[in-house]
Formats: structure tokens, sequence, C-alpha cells
């Protein structure tokens, strides 16, 4: 059985521990220790404009620029962002501003509710503050958002359709681990909202599933050997998960080793998968079996093009066939088995001792969310 750590000396939230059963629930007494997370979003899009529009009741202003004209920014128009040579371009309700730096301010200096688009292209809500960064001719933006509003939003993303709350509250503490274990992914931001970190969708709603697991969890994360681990999620592993090596992924002396585990749901109802390969793509994966090749086809060939990093590759009379099982890497917390096990009666803390034996689950380790220098 996993065991339960308590930090005393941090104020943060609070796990209340019974001598009987110890179920996975976090309860704030309050954060006195500033969680927020930098995430570049819409970066695919590569975007030249967007177009920001506070909700109904919020109001924002563009703060923090030298010589900018103040514009109070409402609900009863949208804000166009543009750049004009060296400078950002605000247009809003027939006023103009230029300047240097964009970050826009609420009302009340905290969080803002507000939706941001790409013309055209994607838009979405958010829950932060907004700043505006530059990548040569692309328009960067950057939401700096509360970790567990970046949890909430996460798990609504990646996990099952219909998952039960016990598989979702272990997605939960999985996602919470990873974003206070890999902060600075990118050069001006923590993480982005695509899968080469996180997918980032809208906050869930407060009577969402994906809600009630990230408050239930609030606060938790897995540890090994006193250090968060930067947990890994595959969506079905195809009968037992995989080691780092297994998948050519590097393996110092003091990460998590992922052992290989069983997964009895996986085992018996595998998900399995055949491709038809080029000659150059099955030597490919022949001479380097490994996940970053796998991901080289997918990138080329669409993501269905290789689904999974467990399989073989053969010769018939027509080519090259590769045929698996599982979808995803198969490192970590299996998200089907997770759910058939939650489906079985198996609460948050057993998914999670079973698919990361010799973990700890405890309250985020002092100081850990400081790690970026927030």
């Amino acid at each position: 059985m996993i065991k339960t750590t308590r930090n005393i000396a941090a104020i943060i939230s609070v796990v209340l521990l019974s001598l009987v059963s110890v179920p996975l629930v976090s309860q704030q007494i309050k954060d006195v220790q500033t969680r927020t997370l930098r995430i570049g979003v819409f970066g695919l899009f590569h975007p030249q404009a967007l177009v920001l529009r506070p909700l109904p009741g919020q109001q924002l202003s563009i703060c923090g620029a030298d010589g900018a004209t103040p514009i109070l920014l409402t609900n009863a128009a949208d804000t166009s962002i543009t750049r004009e040579g060296n400078r950002f371009r605000v247009d809003s309700a027939g006023k103009s501003s230029l300047s240097e730096h964009l970050r826009f301010c609420s009302s009340n200096s905290g969080v803002s509710d507000f939706t941001l688009s790409v013309p055209g292209k994607i838009q979405r809500r958010f829950r932060g503050q907004l700043e505006v960064l530059t990548e040569g001719p692309s328009l960067v933006p950057v939401v700096e958002m509360d970790l567990e509003t970046a949890v909430a939003s996460i798990v609504a993303a990646e996990s099952p359709a219909h998952a039960p709350l016990e598989a979702l509250k272990a997605q939960a503490v999985v996602t919470r681990s990873y974003l206070v274990a890999n902060r600075n992914r990118h050069h001006n931001y923590d993480f982005c909202d695509t899968t080469h970190c996180q997918f980032l969708r809208d906050p869930p709603a407060t009577n969402s599933p994906a809600f009630r697991a990230t408050l239930e969890s609030k606060g938790l994360v897995l540890t090994y050997k006193d250090v968060t681990v930067g947990a890994m999620f595959t969506a079905s592993c195809g009968g037992k998960t995989r080691t780092l090596a297994d998948v050519g992924m590097d393996s110092d002396e003091g990460l998590y080793p992922y052992y290989a585990v069983v997964c009895d749901h996986c085992q018996r109802n595998p998900t399995v998968w055949t491709v038809r390969l080029t000659r150059k793509q099955a030597e490919g994966l022949l001479h380097a079996h490994t996940e970053k090749k796998r991901l080289e086809i997918a990138r080329r060939l669409g993501w269905n093009s290789m689904p999974g990093n467990d399989f073989v590759v053969h010769h018939d009379k027509d080519g090259f066939v590769a045929t698996g099982k599982g979808h995803g890497h198969g490192v970590g917390l299996c998200q089907l088995g997770a759910t058939a096990m939650a489906q079985q009666g198996k609460d948050a803390r057993s998914i999670l001792e079973h698919y990361f034996p010799n973990t700890v689950i405890t309250d985020i380790p002092a100081n850990s969310m400081n790690a970026a220098g927030k």
C-alpha cells in the first residue's frame, strides 16, 4: 500500500486521513502560496491576430505598458489584437492603443474570465490573466492561471468520455503531478495547450465530474524518493504498461522507473490495430523501435497512422505491416484500465497504487511551485 505523508510546515491544502479508511480527498484550509502556471495557447495556429472579449460582468484594461492609451475592455465589444511594426495594436470600441509590451489586468487586480479566439479558426474560454508575446511574425497568447484551474481543464480535455469519478480523480493527481514536476517546458512559459505538454480546454463547469475530481483531489501529487513524479498516462496499454527503456526514453537513476504493470482489463480486452508501412518506415521502426520514431511517423502521416508503441512489424505479399495493441506510449496510468477499475469499485488511491508502485501520495512539496520564480 502506498504510504501517505503530510508536510506540516506548508500551509496548503490538507488531506484528512482516517485510521480505518484513507479516502483520496483534500480539503483546503487556505492557500498562502500562489500556485500559478503560464500556459501558451493557440500555438498550432500561428495567429497573426487575436480577438479578446471579457465575459459579462468582467472588465479588463491594458496594464504595465508605458505610453499606452488607457482602454477599458468590457463585454460590449470585441477587442482586436494585432502587430504594427514592433508594437502591439489594440482596437476596442473605437479606441486604439499601441504598446511594446501587452498584458491585460482585471478591474479587481485578480483573475478574469474571458474568451480568446484566432479569427475563423478557434475560440476558447479562459480564467486567468492574459499576456501576449511574439515569436517571429506570430502572436503568442500566454494565460497565467491557477494550478487547479489548469488541472480541471486538462482532466476535462484528456479523459475518456463518461469515465467514473474515481478514475477522474486518479487522472487529476497524475495531471497535477506532471504540471508541478515539469515547469519551464517552453522558453517564455511553462506549458503549451497541445499534446506536446497536455491538452487544454475551457475550464469545466462547477457541477462537472472533471471539476469535482479536481476539487476532491486538490493539492495531491505523486512523489518518488521525496520528489514529485512527472507522471505520464496513456489511452490504453494493450495489457501491460511499459517502462521508459521499453519506449526508448531516458531513465536517470533519480527518476521514477515506471514499472511494467499488468493491466487486467486491457489484457482481457486489448485494443488492437493494424497499419501498412512503406519499406522506409518499416526499416526505421525496426532499427529504432522507440516512441520518438513512432511520433515522427505519426506527425507526417496522421496520429492514427501509428496508434501505439506496442507493436511488431512483419512482411507480407503486399509489403510491410505493423500490428499492435494499445493506444499511446503505454507508460504510466492506463486510462482504459483505470476506468475499468473504477467501474469495478476501486477508488482513485487503489488505481494510483496499481499503476505507480512505490510512489507516495502527498500534498505538493514545499516550494515545488516556486520552480519558475513565481
